[in-house]
């Protein structure tokens, strides 16, 4: 199983990873999410998509993506025993990340019907050991059994299209994009975005 941003995102050494999901986490604004023992940054789309990394203190890191309209959807089905097994072949210490926490914009919970106990939702579970990343043994052998494309239903490449791995990613870029998107009303309104977007990235390095 291979993708173009799967092979980018695996040839990117883990301190860019994290530098360019703090860009992005500011560049949209996503709410700051307190998670003892983790950096928490997220990105979404405000339809619901979603990207969401998790970077421990050990050098490891849990990528979560989420598409609302995939066949990975387990939240419109509370299928809870189904999720939870997502996660199967990711260390605990990871999963105890997104496991009875508090819902946010990006995460919502599901519950078990019998424990009362909750995880976070996701399409896409995806984790950094250190020296590389793995796709989580679970949603793998789901997508096996079901015939799913797991880059595709799990909206990986789209969730992880800002981030732009493999490729430059600067403030000036930013901006070409959305202008091609037709983000901008007018020029004043693309240079007030440039001089934002300057701003933020000079605060991550």
């Amino acid at each position: 199983m291979s993708d173009a941003t799967w092979d980018a995102l695996a040839a990117t050494d883990l301190q860019e990873v994290r530098r360019r999901a703090a860009v992005v986490h500011d560049v949209v604004g996503a709410e700051p999410v307190p998670v003892p023992g983790a950096q928490r940054l997220a990105w979404n789309d405000g339809g619901g998509q979603s990207a969401v990394w998790y970077f421990t203190e050990d050098g490891r890191a849990l990528l979560l993506t989420f598409d609302h309209e995939s066949d990975l959807n387990l939240y419109a089905e509370e299928d809870y025993a189904l999720q939870e097994s997502f996660f199967e072949g990711v260390p605990e210490s990871l999963v105890a990340l997104v496991r009875d926490r508090p819902e946010n914009y990006e995460s919502l919970n599901l519950t078990d019907p019998e424990t009362q106990r909750t995880i976070h939702y996701a399409g896409g579970v995806f984790w950094y050991d250190g020296s590389g990343w793995h796709i989580a043994d679970g949603v793998a052998e789901h997508c096996r059994q079901e015939g799913l494309d797991l880059f595709r239903e799990s909206g990986f490449d789209y969730c992880l299209k800002d981030y732009r791995f493999g490729q430059s990613l600067t403030p000036e870029t930013f901006v070409a994009l959305r202008d091609e998107g037709g983000r901008y009303k007018d020029e004043e309104e693309k240079e007030a975005d440039l001089a934002r977007l300057r701003e933020i990235f000079a605060r991550h390095g």
